[in-house]
């Protein structure tokens, strides 16, 4: 069993990243979390909110390298956590929307 100069046990830590964007700001936040630790342990030990100020985190939109998973999914070292934020509009409404409008300048 390896030890650090504090006598943690340096086995038991994994390295994950958690990705937070805003339409305005990006971040990209590495970690080290103990290894057998759920998302939600995670996101609670790196505190996502104090770090990205005007994002709440939602533990019903999250993911992990672009699938959706459950906040108590169990992290393997490398991971990268994905905060999604709420859509404010349907993009197949939108594409619908856009296929009207496109229509209309046609005719």
């Amino acid at each position: 069993m390896a030890m650090d100069e504090q006598g943690i046990n340096v086995e038991a830590i994994i390295a994950v990243e958690v990705a937070v964007a805003l339409p305005e700001r990006q971040w990209l936040i590495v970690a080290q979390v103990a290894e057998g630790a759920t998302v939600q342990e995670a996101l609670a030990q790196i505190d996502v909110e104090q770090r990205c100020p005007g994002f709440a985190v939602d533990l019903s939109r999250i993911g992990i390298f672009g699938q959706r998973c459950s906040p108590e999914r169990v992290l393997q070292a490398g991971d990268r956590i994905e905060l999604y934020r709420p859509l404010h509009a349907d993009p197949k409404t939108i594409r619908r929307e856009l296929a009207k409008l496109e229509a209309r300048r046609k005719t």
